[in-house]
């Protein structure tokens, strides 16, 4: 694997987001773009608004990652391990999206655990790989 690998990763985990807020206007009543935010207030589906959930978890989740990957880069971390890592970390965003809008929260709770954890270990790798 090379460093290509994790940045398509990077550029998926940016879309995800869209995604999940396709999904959640596609589950909800009739919707309004003239005022997209108080419609989804408005919401009565479940699944509208567990997706609409997942969208905003995936944009908290986008930037630690997106920095790990390049802050992995920078220090010199293995281009394998950090495409790995990115792998790992966007199928799991996928699955944590998944179960999210399928109201699935154990299985949610621990894709969400283990995609944090690829962030911290590309964060800690570079730490390490830059400390004196």
């Amino acid at each position: 694997m090379t460093l290509t690998t994790a940045y398509v990763c990077v550029l998926i985990a940016a879309l995800l987001p869209y995604l999940w807020v396709a999904v959640a206007k596609a589950s909800g009543e009739r919707y309004d773009n003239r005022d997209p935010r108080r419609w989804q207030e408005k919401q009565q589906s479940s699944k509208s608004q567990r997706a609409y959930a997942a969208q905003l978890n995936s944009y908290e989740a986008f930037a630690p990652f997106a920095a790990g990957v390049v802050l992995a880069q920078l220090a010199g971390v293995a281009h394998s391990h950090i495409a790995a890592l990115s792998l790992a970390f966007v199928t799991l965003r996928v699955l944590h999206g998944i179960t999210y809008v399928a109201g699935r929260h154990y299985l949610r709770s621990l894709c969400w655990a283990l995609g944090f954890a690829c962030v911290v270990i590309l964060l800690v790798q570079a730490a390490m790989h830059i400390a004196p």
